[in-house]
């Protein structure tokens, strides 16, 4: 098998984070060595700007879309010099929870900065490496809050909701439907998965489509 740039997308609660955790456990049960990571906080400079861009009070009143969106692709830029593009020229695989795609679905669809500003960006960021398969777990809204409000309750210690999940239904529905249409412009590349069913069903559908990726690149 060879090297891939494999993406995970979703709104909050879709679970993305669980099936790419499950997915490095199966590579590497095939002798594979992933390389795993996350925007924003793939870097120390990315760690630094996750906490600044999802603290709760770091709302959209607290600043600009586009600042937000600024700082997010200042992360991504940093991120592909110093993390993904050695590792892809290295012929490993990377997993990477949220990537371009999500500034697209984020800032764009939810806050409403401009989509040709945002591309124009991401490509100085991404300078020309696209991801080989993006994973896109899609599900309701309503069932994205009420997986999101079973985890805080799950989680007591923990201190609030984040940046995104305090957002509101219209804002997460706005989301959901900018990753839908990225997603039909893009099928070749963007991969929707069901994420309302049950978490080992969801990774069948995972496996079959990595599996398929990594054959096709070996």
């Amino acid at each position: 098998m060879g090297g891939a740039f494999i993406t995970f997308e979703g709104i909050e609660g879709s679970g993305k984070s669980t099936q790419m955790a499950r997915l490095e456990e199966m590579l590497r049960g095939r002798g594979l060595d992933p390389l795993v990571t996350r925007e924003p906080g793939g870097t120390p400079l990315g760690r630094t700007l996750r906490a600044a861009l999802l603290a709760p009070e770091a709302g959209a009143r607290a600043r600009s879309p586009l600042t937000e969106a600024l700082l997010m692709v200042a992360d991504r830029h940093e991120h592909m010099a110093t993390v993904i593009g050695p590792a892809l020229a290295a012929g490993r695989i990377v997993l990477c929870d949220r990537h371009a795609d999500s500034t697209l679905a984020y800032q764009g669809g939810g806050s409403g900065v401009g989509a040709s500003t945002l591309r124009a960006l991401n490509a100085i960021a991404v300078e020309g490496t696209q991801p080989t398969l993006t994973l896109l777990f899609d599900l309701p809204v309503e069932l994205s809050l009420a997986r999101m409000s079973e985890r805080l309750d799950r989680d007591r210690a923990r201190a609030g909701v984040d940046r995104f999940e305090a957002e509101t239904v219209a804002f997460h529905a706005r989301v959901r439907q900018a990753y839908l249409d990225l997603a039909a412009a893009e099928p070749e590349r963007i991969a929707v998965i069901d994420a309302a069913r049950a978490a080992d069903d969801v990774f069948g559908d995972v496996r079959t489509r990595v599996l398929g990726v990594l054959a096709a690149a070996s």
